[in-house]
């Protein structure tokens, strides 16, 4: 009896090995075919990159990018028409307000500035909450604009810039607890208000009060996106026209210097920041901590960015037919702009940061403005602290 129990338990064993051996096979490291040859018959995809990725990668060319222009071509001339290309592609956008019709909502006196809580006409047919910090005295004072991050944090926007006062203590928790994570226990928004700017902060939509009326959900920016294009519309274009329309609320108040007016954002606030500068002069400049990359390097078998959901919020339909990442930042030139990435930061490897910030400076530098245009690699994460921070507010107050 005992020797016939022995017989089953190593049958059962040797039975279990193929599935062992099957389970350990499935937990090797992902290696993606990097020859442009490969044809497979099996299967059309792998992690949601289609198997004919390195051929449609090689065949991008750009041809609307600065250096791709004939020699003789004119800047300007370039510009307004990338410009133009950049927003072909986003679609249709929602029409500008008649007129802004801001209103106080509340306020908070924070020692040498106030902090106001408004609602003014983001475009003819939204009206939203913000938050405006304004220096006390009588200007006219410099003034950012504050694009909050992505993070797949919703429930909060535009406090992940400046402090909330007489909010939910849910509220104030997270966005404390976000400050540490990703600010270095600071908001950007109060520390450049401190140092005599007016802030300007808005929810991009799908964050805090302008976020999902079910609840949060990370997969309903991706339903939000495809709904959008239903409609003509894309879903970094909106984004991109609500940061227009918040810098041209900013421009039209009294105590605003509108030839020193800028803007600021970490991760996919600072996408904003050069999308911003690219398509609006009403921005005379702008900081980009944290996000900047090529096709080349995004489009990686093991970038996260490529799952869907969060990519649409910074990705316009078909731009990359005429232009990349960089090549679309270089239309702010040529105003200052400051570009901050880190070494160790896991979002955007250091390759495609420094090709890309090879590709901008070119650009600056073309038109006489090199010194206008600053790009470093520091020694972090993703991640805006408060060094960064002191830094950047030096460089704008050279401008």
């Amino acid at each position: 009896m005992k020797l016939y129990k022995t017989l089953c338990i190593i049958g059962i064993a040797l039975m279990c090995c193929p599935f062992y051996s099957f389970a350990q096979k499935k937990k090797q490291p992902f290696v993606w075919q990097e020859s442009s040859t490969d044809t497979c018959l099996y299967f059309g995809l792998q992690r949601e990159m289609p198997v004919f990725l390195n051929q449609a990668r090689e065949s991008l060319s750009y041809p609307m990018a600065w250096q791709n222009q004939p020699k003789k071509a004119k800047y300007k001339k370039w510009r307004e028409a990338a410009r133009q290309v950049v927003f072909d592609c986003m679609g249709t956008l929602p029409p500008a307000p008649q007129q802004f019709d801001s209103k106080i909502i509340d306020s908070e006196d924070r020692g040498n500035y106030i902090a106001y809580k408004i609602e003014f006409n983001i475009s003819a047919w939204e009206r939203i909450p913000a938050y405006l910090l304004k220096p006390k005295g009588e200007g006219p004072f410099p003034a950012v604009v504050m694009l909050h991050d992505h993070g797949a944090k919703f429930s909060i926007g535009k406090e992940k810039m400046v402090k909330p006062f007489r909010v939910s203590e849910a509220c104030m928790q997270e966005a404390e607890k976000w400050s540490v994570q990703c600010y270095d226990g600071s908001y950007a928004g109060d520390f450049y208000a401190s140092k005599g700017y007016v802030v300007l902060a808005i929810d991009a939509i799908f964050w805090g009060e302008r976020g999902r009326k079910e609840g949060v959900d990370y997969d309903g920016q991706q339903a939000l996106a495809a709904n959008l294009q239903q409609l003509g519309m894309s879903l970094c274009g909106v984004i991109t026209a609500d940061d227009i329309r918040s810098a041209e609320f900013l421009q039209s108040l009294d105590y605003v210097d509108k030839d020193r007016l800028f803007c600021l954002g970490f991760s996919m606030g600072a996408h904003r920041a050069w999308m911003l500068n690219a398509c609006s002069d009403v921005v005379k400049g702008g900081v980009a901590i944290c996000w900047i990359t090529n096709t080349d390097q995004q489009m990686s078998s093991e970038n996260h960015r490529n799952t869907g959901g969060s990519v649409y919020t910074m990705s316009l339909p078909f731009i990359r037919n005429y232009l990349d990442f960089p090549h679309v930042a270089s239309i702010a030139c040529p105003k200052p702009m400051y570009f901050i990435n880190g070494s160790s930061d896991k979002l955007f490897p250091v390759k495609g940061v420094q090709e890309s910030y090879d590709s901008m400076r070119e650009v600056w530098e073309s038109q006489g403005h090199g010194k206008d245009f600053r790009a470093e690699i520091w020694d972090s994460p993703h991640f805006f602290s408060r060094k960064m921070q002191e830094a950047t507010l030096e460089f704008l107050n050279q401008y």
